[in-house]
């Protein structure tokens, strides 16, 4: 009975590997590149995977599919990313000159597969060739996706994150897209790692449907293996695409470990939430396992699963309606449980004024917002009187997606500071990295930026600004604010009061938006399709670009009524 119970399992593997085989292009060689630098096939398409860890339950009936969690994510949709293709665009349009190191560069983690492809066989990676993304829709484009495109179109899959070796993850030569993956052994003898042991039997199994032998190595559990993409430095260029500096673009993996975490959580701790039962991995042969790493990869890109979900036109968005919606439903959640605290802090009303600090606590173990400096928080403060009569208000979202009384919204050219103390409505404090030119400008240009002229996104617990290093530290006016320190900030805020004393009310909110207003706009003078695309989108989805992480209210009676 056992025989036919795996022999069936076995003939199931066998037709769905076969059904979700990379679909090779008419007259067309498979991995051409590859053969000809004569190494062996590295890769294959994600539904290969599917094929067995799919259509997996809890005890209690929630699905924990794999494929399901992952296909919906920001990582699957790495090079589906209107954003991202319109910002390449934009570089490659700013640097003519280096226009072919820009996408080689910027392929290593949004198109891992098919730059790492492309090295192997001595070539640079492409981004633009293998637009639009055509795999998963057929006749899209008229024509069917090469090999390359199609692992391009794979974004950031299963077997590129499965087969990265454990060398020199947390060191330097490992970060902006330095991992190394196996290029020497031949297809059906390449490792495949995972945290778990593999009995023989399966390892056969799994080596005969997929080519790939499963190994197990917890390399893959630790912080550092994140960090290889998640720590990206980018090359400032002069006119002629010469290199005159270098900016650390995003380094959220430096910022945890200049913080109290790495003693307590991981990266994967937090982005890839465990289940709390033991849950089997494969829907064939499986066997429960514990603990089971959930591949939601909850990051903080609300609102670009947002437009993927009113957008499944766009190029490259497979992913079914309802999973991107479950996905943006969970992404949300947990910004606003597990992002920051709010606290409205010693408010007193004496003397016609108003006066109150507000606390911004940081729960995350990086900065907040981390990340793609297109990010950023801010306070929106409301004061009311008894009435309902609004008499103040600092931080308002316009329904653009800008914030009212901010400098860099209305003018490029501009920024607003770091605020210890706030009187006017014009005045919002911001939590955001500013970048400038080698000539002191401001801009949104990656690869035209030298520096951070501003950076008080707030701090982790147990980061130190006196002992942290430059590729982190603190940037701006917040460097010597005694009170932005590791884990919070506080803000004092004074406000005119009524000569006639009343009640007042305090409304605050700390806000959240992926891709701020002026990152949006600066794509405008760009005249290509990807810029004006997303622009256009951003315009049609400003109202929803952004989301209250935290908020806070108080009644303040003035101090005479006691």
């Amino acid at each position: 009975m056992m025989d036919f119970v795996i022999n069936r399992n076995l003939l199931r593997i066998g037709i769905l590997a076969a059904a979700s085989a990379v679909t090779q292009a008419p007259g067309e060689p498979a991995e051409p590149d590859v053969l000809r630098a004569g190494l062996p096939k590295m890769f294959a398409g994600s539904n290969q995977c599917i094929a067995c860890h799919n259509d997996l339950h809890t005890a209690t009936g929630e699905d924990v599919s794999i494929s399901a969690d992952w296909r919906s994510s920001m990582m699957a949709h790495s090079a589906a990313d209107p954003y991202w293709q319109a910002a390449v665009r934009r570089e490659t349009i700013e640097h003519p000159a280096a226009r072919r190191a820009i996408q080689d560069e910027c392929a290593k983690c949004h198109m891992p597969m098919s730059r790492f492809r492309a090295h192997a066989a001595g070539t640079n990676g492409e981004i633009f060739a293998h637009l639009p993304l055509t795999a998963g829709q057929p006749g899209l484009d008229r024509k069917a996706p090469t090999p390359a495109g199609q692992l391009a179109a794979e974004g950031v899959s299963c077997v590129v994150c499965h087969q990265i070796l454990p060398d020199k993850l947390g060191r330097e030569e490992s970060f902006t897209g330095g991992f190394e993956i196996d290029t020497a052994t031949p297809a059906g003898r390449r490792r495949i790692f995972g945290p778990y042991e593999v009995d023989q039997g399966r390892r056969r199994v799994m080596q005969s449907a997929s080519t790939f032998v499963p190994e197990q190595h917890t390399h893959i559990q630790r912080s550092a293996f994140c960090a290889s993409c998640h720590t990206l430095y980018t090359h400032t260029l002069g006119p002629d695409g010469e290199v005159i500096g270098e900016l650390p673009e995003q380094v959220p993996y430096l910022e945890w470990r200049h913080s109290r975490y790495p003693r307590s959580e991981s990266c994967q701790d937090c982005h890839m939430p465990e289940l709390n039962e033991p849950t089997e991995i494969t829907s064939t042969l499986g066997r429960d396992r514990h603990p089971f790493s959930r591949h939601t990869f909850r990051g903080g890109n609300f609102f670009m699963l947002r437009l993927l979900r009113q957008h499944r036109e766009l190029p490259g968005v497979t992913a079914p309606a309802a999973d991107l919606q479950t996905t943006t439903d969970r992404t949300i959640q947990h910004l606003q449980t597990q992002s920051a605290r709010l606290e409205i802090k010693d408010p007193r009303l004496t003397g016609g004024e108003l006066r109150f600090i507000l606390r911004v606590r940081n729960l995350a173990g990086h900065k907040l917002p981390t990340a793609y400096p297109s990010r950023r928080c801010w306070l929106d403060v409301t004061v009311r009187d008894d009435a309902g009569k609004v008499l103040f208000r600092s931080g308002a979202l316009q329904p653009d997606g800008s914030l009212a009384g901010n400098r860099n919204d209305r003018d490029p050219r501009q920024f607003e500071p770091h605020y210890r103390v706030i009187r006017r409505p014009e005045e919002v404090q911001i939590y955001e990295a500013i970048m400038a030119t080698e000539a002191g400008e401001v801009t949104t240009g990656l690869l035209s930026a030298v520096r951070f002229i501003k950076d008080n996104r707030v701090l982790p617990e147990g980061f130190q600004k006196g002992t942290a290093a430059d590729d982190i530290a603190v940037q701006g006016e917040a460097a010597a604010d005694a009170s932005f320190a590791d884990g919070a900030d506080e803000v004092l805020y004074l406000v005119e009061a009524p000569e006639e004393p009343r009640p007042l009310r305090v409304e605050a909110r700390l806000y959240y938006q992926p891709i701020g207003f002026r990152w949006a706009h600066n794509l405008a003078p760009f005249d290509a399709a990807e810029p004006q695309r997303f622009l256009s989108l951003y315009q049609a989805m400003s109202t929803k670009s952004a989301l209250v992480l935290a908020e806070a209210a108080a009644t303040v009676k003035p101090e005479s009524e006691g």
